[in-house]
């Protein structure tokens, strides 16, 4: 199942040099993992909330993949400069498969918490 890490980065009043050579090595750290970037830092359209800063999504192929880049030596070399500069949450999720069905969640879901009539 496709995984995806996604990053919620603060923006910087300016932007320290490590973050701009964070930005040029990683690639490098992803492509061992098929990891490919699917948005990264595009225009945010807020509809609910507040939302103060940029968005940086990458997909894996997996689970397994995406955890093993995260943790891989390559990427934990890097991740100080973006990491000791930017104010951010990154987590890595699991996506859903093309079969996915919301109403059927909601149902086990309230099966699950005993909600269910």
């Amino acid at each position: 199942m496709t995984a995806y890490a996604i990053a919620h980065l603060r923006r910087p009043e300016t932007v320290h040099p490590e973050v701009f050579e964070y930005m040029e090595r990683i690639q490098a750290t992803l492509d061992p993992y098929s990891g490919r970037f699917v948005v990264h830092g595009g225009t945010v359209d807020v509809r609910e909330g507040s939302w103060p800063g940029d968005v940086v999504m990458i997909r894996f192929p997996d689970m397994g993949r995406a955890r093993a880049w995260y943790d891989s030596p390559a990427y934990q070399e890097i991740l100080p400069k973006r990491a000791d500069h930017l104010v951010g949450d990154v987590i890595l999720v699991e996506g859903v498969g093309p079969d996915h069905d919301p109403a059927r969640k909601a149902a086990a879901m309230r099966t699950a918490l005993g909600m269910d009539g």
